[in-house]
């Protein structure tokens, strides 16, 4: 069903796309079902156009993501910290392009994203190759974290499918996530979140936004969603999980009522 509806956007090219420059940029998250997307795609599809890479529309992701043994980055969010940092490795699978990351949220709430590019390898995929001591990848961490690259662990991965929409007046970007599925690196224990949907909206704040309408006729809310901390929360019921547990509850809800209108 998603791939009929997004067939019918006007396509946008990933060159087009990467000269779509948000100088005062704001992000946005919300969390529906499929059923609802539908719904929500069928409403914007005379106003934004769908990224196209290669003939495709829907783009598989793989992300693998590190954290001291403490669980120190997993812990800064789940205790509120406005400054706090994550380090994954995002694989564009369809692009196969892969980079090693270094997410930094300041006290203002704005997001920071450094990168490196990797050579597709084993590298891009398997954390031995990946926390080096050494090298360009130990330098490319020093000065970027704030935590002793030697200790990083993989702690989880996820994979999941991206629609990724601009709209006409190019001052907004939307990527919409489904089919996320998580693996718990240090339990093996595994997560399937069918039916789920991510929204994550990143707009020009000066500039007024086609979709914001559309998701209040549809009832979707703002809903904060960490791929990291969702993911490690759902596959660990040992870990500290207070400031989660309403937002967890808010999606098994999403995940049961997605269930059920697709029975």
């Amino acid at each position: 069903m998603l791939e009929q509806i997004i067939q019918q956007f006007q396509p946008i090219t990933l060159e087009q796309m990467s000269a779509i420059k948000l100088m005062n940029r704001t992000d946005t998250k919300f969390v529906t079902s499929v059923p609802v997307l539908c719904r929500l795609l069928e409403m914007a599809r005379s106003e934004y156009r769908a990224q196209e890479t290669s003939g495709q529309r829907i783009a598989l992701y793989h992300t693998l993501y590190f954290d001291t043994p403490e669980r120190a980055m997993y812990i800064a969010h789940q205790n509120g910290h406005l400054n706090r940092q994550k380090v994954r490795v995002r694989s564009y699978v369809s692009s196969d392009l892969h980079f090693l990351e270094v997410k930094t949220k300041d006290n203002h709430k704005r997001t920071h994203k450094k990168r490196m590019s990797l050579t597709c390898t084993d590298q891009c995929r398997w954390p031995a190759l990946i926390v080096a001591k050494q090298g360009e990848i130990s330098e490319f961490l020093n000065k970027r974290l704030r935590y002793d690259n030697t200790t990083l662990v993989p702690t989880i991965e996820n994979e999941f499918r991206r629609i990724t929409l601009v709209n006409r007046a190019c001052t907004e970007r939307l990527t919409i996530d489904t089919g996320l599925k998580f693996h718990n690196w240090l339990n093996h224990k595994r997560r399937e979140m069918d039916g789920l949907v991510i929204i994550e909206l990143k707009r020009d704040g000066l500039q007024p936004s086609p979709i914001l309408e559309m998701l209040r006729q549809l009832r979707i809310k703002p809903h904060g969603f960490s791929k990291y901390c969702m993911g490690m929360a759902f596959t660990d019921q040992g870990l500290k999980q207070n400031r989660f547990k309403e937002r967890m509850r808010s999606i098994q809800r999403i995940i049961a009522t997605a269930q059920t209108l697709t029975d």
